[in-house]
């Protein structure tokens, strides 16, 4: 497990994120990720062999596609399926191996971590975000108002 001290200090540190797996779908969880760390200062690289351009930002067929640096390859993958991913994360020199919240795969983990990635599994890159920078209450959206007020509750 990740602790928190690394947490902050990879989201700190790495904002070029590629994103594989991005769905153009607004209403799916990583295109809502995806738009939060846009809105929140990243580099979002989309990665999906099916779409030219999601949230504004050209959208790539792999990994290996992609002109520049990429800091974290954030898979939205399932946990069979991230092995599939890793060799080109490391071939790009990805420097941190992100699977999101309820993916895990131990041995993909192993060959990143073997080849010098940082890994980060079983959370997700908006939520940690949020915890740690601020951000999140308890639906896990910033509503913008500070109070120690309770909400007015209206019985229907």
């Amino acid at each position: 497990m990740t602790d928190i001290n690394t947490l902050r200090r990879i989201l700190n540190d790495y904002k070029r994120v590629a994103v594989v797996g991005l769905s153009a779908d607004w209403s799916r969880p990583s295109s809502f990720a995806a738009k939060y760390m846009l809105d929140h200062g990243f580099k979002v690289i989309p990665v999906n062999p099916k779409y030219d351009n999601i949230l504004g930002q050209k959208c790539y067929p792999d990994l290996k596609s992609i002109p520049g640096p990429v800091d974290i390859v954030d898979l939205f993958q399932r946990a069979e399926r991230v092995p599939l991913f890793v060799d080109d994360a490391i071939e790009i020199g990805a420097k941190v191996l992100w699977m999101q919240l309820g993916i895990i795969n131990q041995e993909a983990a192993n060959q990143a971590e073997n080849a010098g990635l940082e890994v980060v599994m079983d959370r997700c890159i908006k939520i940690e975000y949020a915890r740690l920078f601020g951000g999140l209450n308890t639906i896990g959206v910033n509503t913008g108002i500070i109070s120690a007020k309770r909400p007015l509750i209206i019985n229907r």
